[in-house]
């Protein structure tokens, strides 16, 4: 090892096990509900495997206009988007130094990310009336890539700079209650509106 391998920042291997882990899991669900997708487009009478039950189901919501919010289905978002973390992860891990634009481009694109599965979850249980179990692998694979790297870049000042540095080694070890606090939530808001589930 030379003396400037040795100066050089070991990776991030937390976030980048983290990103790899999640980011996986998300693409996968992704890609798994627009197999669906694909499947009722070519056979509409056909049985999904993700039909469950009346309230428990994918095909139930393809037909809703939530389904494809941009004029295309959602999971190209998800199949296309997945890649990211993954990819950051990949570097991460190789000992790639991104530097601070695109950490904080990189941070908007998860925070959207997040805020986008958060609407869908809103629109599933409060208004549609309807879980997409592909679409709760999705959200529950978003929720801690979210959450840390939001702990993570603000304990590097990766995010807003150096200023965030001090308040970011004070929440990071806690990120962990803000991911299971934000699934309490959704756990929650579905025991109460879909009673049922409990019995299936």
């Amino acid at each position: 090892m030379t003396p400037s391998d040795a100066r050089r920042p070991r990776p991030a291997l937390g976030l980048a096990v983290v990103l790899l882990v999640t980011g996986s899991i998300g693409w996968i669900g992704s890609a798994a509900l627009l197999i669906e997708r694909i499947r009722s487009l070519q056979n509409p009478g056909t049985a999904l495997s993700c039909d469950i039950s009346p309230f428990v189901s994918c095909g139930a919501l393809f037909d809703r206009w939530q389904a494809s919010l941009f004029g295309f289905p959602n999971p190209l978002l998800g199949v296309a988007g997945f890649v990211a973390p993954i990819a950051v992860a990949a570097g991460l891990l190789t000992g790639a130094r991104f530097g601070s634009w695109y950490w904080r481009l990189f941070t908007l694109g998860v925070f959207s990310a997040w805020v986008f599965v958060t609407w869908l979850y809103t629109q599933s249980v409060y208004v549609i009336g309807v879980l997409c179990p592909y679409c709760m692998v999705v959200w529950a694979a978003t929720i801690p890539m979210w959450w840390y790297l939001l702990a993570w870049g603000l304990k590097h000042g990766t995010i807003f700079g150096d200023r965030t540095r001090r308040v970011g080694r004070q929440i990071f070890p806690f990120a962990w209650v803000a991911v299971l606090a934000n699934y309490a939530v959704i756990v929650l808001t579905i025991l109460v509106q879909f009673p049922s589930v409990l019995s299936l």
